[in-house]
């Protein structure tokens, strides 16, 4: 069981990666400053442009990311584990990848994770998504252990599927993290509930940092970042949706509580899911 501080940083990332970098690190800074020894960014921390050519344009490789570069030594210099929600990286072949990246207080990288669900989809005010066009989606869900207790990660969209977050909590997870992009009317019918959600089903704390506000690209992101406890309670929340950041203590024997309470986990069975004759079993 451990206690700690840990902080949601909300940004409003355009257009120019160097510029982003700046802009998070004055945040980062603060946070620690304030006691925080985990600190999280939200989903393309880096650059957010809607345009494919453009984004394939203004990035590159992690090894010469310089928002990568800029976390990896204020995470050594400020002695905090750094969660980059996700950042756009050139791959080979011509696709970028959605990765987060998980940096140690020794500044090196001590896990990562490309997201795994693309948000393709066509919302009811005309805007259209298409995530696959430019990002390669991931295959593995990733767990890391942190001296405060065993994390998960995962990004946005997969807030929505909660098989992850139901597998990650099966092994060990105590803290569930969906750094975010929402858009706003995404956001505004379905964020809060949605955290919640994958924080009481599996009785872990979710913590959340977001995108917020109109941005250099035009697409408009919700805010809000949040985090949650074992018993979907909110426990901190940045109201609005300009940049700046939260806090909380994070009390993992929490954890333990929830989940003796409601031992959700402890009772899931599988099941067949068939036609009402009892005899053919519908395939998924």
């Amino acid at each position: 069981m451990a206690t700690f501080t840990a902080a949601c940083i909300q940004l409003r990332s355009g257009k120019t990666v160097a510029e982003n970098a700046v802009a998070a690190e004055q945040l980062i800074r603060q946070a620690a400053g304030d006691g925080a020894a985990y600190v999280q960014t939200p989903e393309m921390s880096n650059v957010l442009v809607r345009s494919r050519d453009e984004l394939m344009d203004r990035i590159g490789p992690e090894e010469t990311d310089p928002f990568l570069a800029m976390a990896r030594r204020v995470a050594a210099e400020l002695s905090i584990h750094l969660h980059l929600g996700s950042l756009a990286i050139l791959k080979e072949g011509g696709n970028a990848a959605n990765r987060a990246f998980l940096i140690g207080p020794n500044g090196d990288v001590q896990a990562s994770y490309d997201k795994i669900h693309m948000f393709d989809v066509d919302l009811p005010n005309g805007e259209s998504w298409r995530e696959s066009a430019t990002y390669d989606p991931g295959h593995d869900s990733t767990l890391v252990d942190l001296p405060f207790g065993r994390f998960g990660m995962a990004v946005c969209y997969d807030v929505r599927f909660p098989a992850i977050f139901r597998e990650q909590a099966k092994r060990g997870a105590e803290v569930l993290t969906v750094p975010a992009a929402f858009t706003r009317q995404t956001g505004e019918a379905h964020w809060h509930v949605l955290q919640r959600a994958r924080a009481i089903e599996n009785g872990a704390y979710v913590i959340s940092a977001a995108q917020g506000g109109l941005h250099e690209d035009g697409r408009e992101t919700y805010g809000h970042s949040l985090i949650v406890d074992p018993w979907g309670q909110v426990i901190a929340e940045l109201d609005h949706d300009a940049p700046g950041y939260v806090l909380a203590t994070v009390d993992t024997e929490n954890v333990a509580k929830a989940r003796a309470r409601i031992p959700a986990i402890a009772n899931e069975r599988g099941f067949a899911c068939r036609l009402a004759d009892g005899l053919k079993e519908i395939p998924a």
